[in-house]
């Protein structure tokens, strides 16, 4: 039994493989659209939340650190660093406001942003925010 391959035939398996992905691409966003309200945390977005991503942005943050998994590896994941600092945005700013100088020997420290009290209550409060935000249990331990 010696078939042989057509144009037709190729032209069928490509146009039969096109509707095949569109439709799964479209399934998925679906899928997508009603999953991710439910995970995203949006009820918890303040002014003060905005005002600390953008000074996440301003002071580059995500040079060194991860937050969710997406950043730089030099230093911690941040996307659960409020659980891990016991729940609490004062340990959070605590440890933002310490000096460089005051870390631990043989470790990288964080360097000095000379944060006003407004700025470090953002900060504070949009890792806060995004510890809070349904990972599916990402990062997969405390440490980051």
């Amino acid at each position: 039994m010696h078939e042989t391959f057509t144009k037709s035939m190729a032209r069928n398996i490509y146009y039969g493989g096109a509707a095949f992905f569109v439709l799964v691409f479209l399934g998925l966003t679906f899928d997508t659209t009603h999953t991710l309200p439910k995970r995203d945390n949006r009820a918890n977005l303040t002014e003060t939340v905005a005002l600390g991503k953008k000074v996440w942005e301003n002071n580059n943050c995500i040079g060194c650190h991860t937050l969710l998994g997406e950043g730089a590896y030099f230093a911690p994941e941040l996307g659960n660093v409020y659980k891990r600092f016991g729940n609490s945005t004062e340990a959070i700013k605590a440890f933002i406001r310490s000096r460089p100088e005051n870390g631990v020997p043989g470790r990288r420290s964080m360097p000095q942003f000379h944060l006003t009290d407004q700025e470090l209550e953002g900060i504070a409060q949009f890792l806060k925010y995004s510890s809070e935000i349904n990972t599916a249990n990402w990062p997969p331990n405390i440490q980051g």
